[in-house]
């Protein structure tokens, strides 16, 4: 009995967290992450690099024990590289069980979207930043691109 307790408290967390997206700013371009994929979000660490890795997976670093591999996501989505500044953060997510951490230039809020808010992103190619794209929404005056977060690392992760 306890159990389904734990599993009802698990599934009406995750229900209270759907719709709602981390923003984070690349540049002057808005992006969102669904929130039940962030575990927290951290300032710089120093980074161990490995080598023969894309330039993009700057590396490794421990947190609290864990090994936690590093993107750069301004170089993944193709843009050039700047220095880290004090408000270059790491936004530390979970997939299949595994924290990979995100650079980002800065993180902006978190929003509520509900589906009529959103759209599908327009597909302008297999070489372009849209494919990591679950949707496109307006918030205010700013338009988020909201990031599948599967797509993002399906080249980076293990199978």
């Amino acid at each position: 009995m306890a159990n389904t307790a734990v599993v009802d408290s698990a599934q009406s967390m995750l229900d209270d967290l759907r719709g709602r997206y981390l923003t984070f700013n690349i540049g002057e371009v808005s992006y969102g992450l669904e929130l039940y994929h962030v575990i927290e979000i951290i300032g710089m660490q120093p980074i161990t690099k490995v080598p023969n890795l894309p330039d993009y997976i700057k590396g490794i670093t421990n947190l609290r024990g864990r090994v936690v591999p590093i993107i750069d996501v301004r170089l993944k989505f193709g843009q050039p590289e700047r220095d880290y500044d004090d408000k270059t953060c790491i936004i530390v997510t979970t997939i299949d069980d595994m924290n990979v951490g995100l650079i980002v230039d800065e993180v902006s809020d978190v929003i509520t979207l509900d589906e009529q808010a959103s759209a599908p992103p327009p597909g302008f190619g297999a070489a372009s930043a849209d494919r990591y794209l679950s949707s496109i929404a307006q918030v205010g005056d700013r338009v988020v691109m909201n990031i599948d977060i599967v797509k993002f690392f399906q080249n980076d992760l293990p199978q």
